[in-house]
């Protein structure tokens, strides 16, 4: 029988059908094999004798938090208390582009902003609105809601910006479960002890404590330079064929910055990620 895994306590793992729930055990062909299963791996198991046969490939998987197959991450990110971070959304954009999952952008705190803060940050939430990503408000309930459907998504974001109010707006149910726990980002409290995910609106999200160390791991400085998507359309037109849109004479990138097309925030945050890179290999 096919199922997904959607819990993990000790060696204990809960696969779930359409139909019911089973706690499998792994075989130890997976230790041998040097695999683990994780949470989202969608798994052949006996349903007789509660084994996890067979792994299907999976399409991504993060290390922290050690979870498979996922469709979509939320940035939370507050504006206000704690204040906005480019340099930390652009992070976090980068690293979800890379492992081949889908950024969806959430602000948070916006009713308390002033008028000119709110005309700055609405400047930033359409730029990264007309580059392709999906960007919401926390107001946005019901289509927040309607994005989990048939999808894997996880939550990350800085403490405090905002994830379990979220998370208790979309499902009253949860409030007991969020109210304890603080979905630090690398630090602060965070009860649950294991991996799951919780079936919401038709959807799995994952109640994890989001992304608990921000690095680029195993990514080159080319590998953050490709997933920065904007940069994608101008490179053809630098002078260099591996441009890396730093010191280069004849650079599109840089360029484009200039006239306003690239939001600068956006290429100096690049510019610090790769640099830091750079200073890794010495």
């Amino acid at each position: 029988m096919q199922g997904k895994i959607i819990k993990l306590i000790s060696n204990d793992y809960t696969v779930a059908t359409p139909e019911q729930k089973y706690v499998c055990k792994s075989r130890g062909k997976f230790r041998n094999m040097n695999i683990t299963p994780l949470v989202g791996d969608i798994v052949q198991f006996d349903e007789i004798n509660h084994y996890i046969l067979e792994i299907f490939p999976r399409k991504n998987e993060l290390i922290r938090p050690p979870v498979s197959n996922i469709d979509q991450a939320f940035i939370i990110t507050s504006v206000k208390h704690p204040n906005f971070s480019s340099n930390l959304l652009n992070k976090l954009i980068t690293i979800i582009e890379y492992n081949n999952i889908k950024p969806i952008i959430c602000f948070t705190k916006l009713d308390l902003l002033s008028k000119e803060e709110m005309n700055k940050i609405a400047n930033i939430m359409g730029y990264y609105k007309s580059i392709g990503y999906t960007v919401f408000e926390n107001t946005e309930i019901d289509a927040i809601r309607a994005s989990f459907s048939k999808k894997v998504t996880v939550f990350t974001g800085q403490s405090g910006a905002g994830k379990s109010t979220l998370l208790n707006s979309i499902d009253s149910s949860l409030q007991i479960q969020t109210s304890e726990i603080s979905y630090a980002l690398g630090r602060g409290k965070h009860t649950t002890r294991h991996v799951e995910l919780l079936e919401i609106e038709n959807g799995w999200v994952a109640d994890t404590p989001g992304f608990s160390a921000l690095y680029f791991d195993n990514m080159t400085a080319s590998d953050i330079r490709d997933n920065f998507i904007e940069f994608n359309e101008y490179r053809e037109y630098c002078e260099y064929k591996d441009c890396m849109h730093d010191k280069e004479n004849y650079c599109e990138i840089k360029k484009q910055v200039e006239n306003g097309t690239i939001l600068k925030s956006r290429y100096e945050d690049y510019l610090q990620f790769i640099h830091q890179k750079k200073e890794e290999k010495h």
